[in-house]
């Protein structure tokens, strides 16, 4: 089975390059979307071209902003939005699919912004969704993939020095949330299979050239949890697949 997690900025923008035969490409059993911007008529709408889906989404209350989908050629058990917590859900961030042997959650974790505006309200997200988490393994092993908006370690990001605790993204704070979920029992996929590879990032400003440069951040992951560790054959990230300043990432695992 491959699971595949991309943040579109904007599946009805994205829709109109070459997501379709990229799909296609990419062969996704199940397909994560972030920051669709979109509601969820406006999502289905745009999706119509595809077929043997079954298409999940959550939007936000503000118009054109946020937003996650899921595509799936599986039907899951349950599908839930959020967190349970009114707080954090009005902006459409999370999606929870339910399969036999374990739980698929859909993230796009709250960016601190420019002006770290928001970076208190982000260290506030992480402890509450680190907790949905491991609710949900309670009851199943849990994959967790989606934009979680930080390079975890000084090897996820191009140019570590020149933006830590300086820049959103890669404030200790939010490396913090990640250490949280990474030591709370959830795996980084990615890493544990590629510990040492370097200059593989997945988000790329669209200033100054970067992506042609590889002036990039590792920022969208996939976790697991560690007694599902063994069934993660392979994890990827198909940095040749444009449309977006993100690129898809995914997992291969046995079914």
């Amino acid at each position: 089975m491959k699971i595949v997690s991309w943040n579109v900025n904007g599946i009805r923008a994205i829709a109109k390059k070459t997501f379709f035969s990229d799909l296609e490409i990419i062969g996704a059993d199940i397909m994560c979307l972030q920051e669709t911007k979109a509601n969820v008529d406006q999502v289905a709408e745009t999706l119509k071209p595809l077929e043997g889906y079954h298409i999940f989404s959550n939007s936000a209350q503000k118009p054109g902003y946020s937003g996650t989908s899921v595509i799936s050629k599986i039907e899951p058990l349950n599908v839930a939005k959020g967190i349970n917590l009114s707080e954090h859900d009005t902006e459409g961030r999370v999606l929870c699919l339910e399969f036999e042997t374990f739980f698929l959650v859909n993230v796009y974790v709250p960016n601190s912004g420019s002006e770290l505006k928001r970076l208190g309200y982000r260290q506030d997200w992480d402890i509450s969704f680190f907790n949905f988490l491991k609710d949900l393994e309670k009851v199943k092993p849990v994959i967790v993939c989606g934009d979680f908006n930080v390079a975890h370690k000084a090897i996820d990001l191009a140019r570590p020095k020149a933006n830590y605790n300086k820049f959103a993204g890669y404030m200790q704070e939010e490396i913090d949330g990640m250490d949280r979920f990474t030591a709370g029992g959830l795996a980084d996929t990615f890493r544990c299979l590629h510990p040492d590879e370097k200059d593989k990032y997945s988000w790329w400003s669209y200033r100054l050239d970067a992506r042609t440069k590889n002036v990039g951040w590792r920022i969208d992951y996939f976790l697991v949890s560690e007694s599902f560790l063994p069934s993660v054959e392979n994890a990827f990230i198909l940095d040749s697949i444009v449309g977006s300043d993100h690129c898809p990432v995914g997992i291969d695992i046995k079914s």
